[in-house]
C-alpha cells in the first residue's frame, strides 16, 4: 500500500484568543501562546491564529465569532475566575446567543472543594453558556468549559496546562507536526535561495529560519517540518548538504 499523501491529509486548525487588560497593559506576560501550539503539534492540530483582545464584552464576543467559524478549534484563556471583571463566559454565550447558566457539575466540584469556605464569588466558577460541558481541572477543581469548538481556560499557565493534559488525545487531529533543526554560522541572506529550494524540492516540509546574534557572531537555526518522519530526514540531510556543499558549516541540532 502506498503511503498517504500528506499534502491530501486532512489538516484541523486551531485558534487562540487571549484575553486580559493586564496582557494589553504589558503588566503580565502571557505564556500560553507557546505551550498551547506545542500541544496542539502534538495533537495534529496546526495553531493558525492569536487574537489578545481586552477585557471587553464586544471585543471578545467579536473575536470568538471571527474565529470559530474558520477553524476546527477555537481556545481562550483568561477571564473566567471568581471576580466582577471575569465576564469571558457572559461573553461567549452572548456570541452564541445562550444564556448562562450553573452548571450542577461545577457546583458540587467546587462546593466539595471548599466546604464550608464555598461562597457567591467561588460559585461563578460553575457558571456556563447554556448546553456546554465541563474541562477537568486537577489543579484548582475550578473547571474549564467546552461548548461546541470553543474550549475556554483560565489564564494561569499551570492552570491551563492542567485543563490541557485532561483534553490529551481527545480531540479529532491529523498526523503530528514533528520537526529537526539544522544549524549554522551564517546570515540569512546569504542562504535564503538555497533554504527555498531545499523547500521546494521536498513535497510535504516547511523550513523556518531563524537567526541570533552571539559572541559578536551571527548565526541562524533552520527548523525542518513535517508529519512524515523520512520526509523530515531526507529533507535535513538534503539541507546539509546544500549548506556544505556552499562551503558553510552546518551543524544537525541547534547551536
Amino acid at each position: 500500500m502506498a503511503a498517504p499523501d500528506p499534502a491530501a491529509e486532512r489538516i484541523y486548525t486551531a485558534a487562540l484568543v487571549v484575553i486580559g487588560d493586564e496582557i494589553l497593559s504589558g503588566r503580565t506576560q502571557d505564556a500560553n501562546i507557546a505551550y498551547l501550539a506545542k500541544w496542539l503539534g502534538l495533537q495534529g492540530i496546526r495553531l493558525r491564529e492569536v487574537r489578545v483582545v481586552a477585557d471587553d464584552t464586544a471585543a471578545i464576543v467579536a473575536a470568538v465569532n471571527a474565529l470559530r467559524h474558520v477553524h476546527d478549534y477555537l481556545f481562550t484563556t483568561g477571564g473566567i475566575g471568581p471576580t466582577h471583571d471575569d465576564i469571558t463566559v457572559d461573553a461567549i454565550a452572548a456570541a452564541l446567543g445562550v444564556g448562562v447558566v450553573l452548571h450542577p457539575e461545577a457546583v458540587a466540584v467546587l462546593t466539595d472543594h471548599y466546604g464550608d469556605k464555598i461562597n457567591d464569588a467561588r460559585l461563578r466558577m460553575a457558571r456556563v453558556p447554556a448546553g456546554a460541558e465541563l474541562i477537568a481541572n486537577p489543579r484548582t477543581k475550578a473547571p474549564g468549559i467546552r461548548v461546541g469548538n470553543i474550549f475556554v481556560m483560565a489564564g494561569v499557565p499551570a492552570i491551563t496546562r492542567s485543563m490541557l493534559e485532561s483534553l490529551d488525545g481527545a480531540l479529532a487531529g491529523g498526523r503530528p507536526v514533528l520537526s529537526r533543526t539544522v544549524a549554522a554560522w551564517t546570515v540569512e541572506s546569504r542562504v535564503a535561495t538555497l533554504l527555498a529550494d531545499v523547500e521546494r524540492a521536498h513535497d510535504g516540509v516547511q523550513i523556518g529560519s531563524y537567526p541570533f546574534w552571539r559572541d559578536g557572531r551571527t548565526g541562524a537555526n533552520f527548523v525542518v517540518r513535517s508529519v512524515d518522519r523520512q520526509v523530515l530526514d531526507t529533507t535535513a540531510a538534503a539541507l546539509i548538504g546544500a549548506l556544505e556543499a556552499d562551503g558553510i558549516a552546518a551543524v544537525d541540532g541547534e547551536i
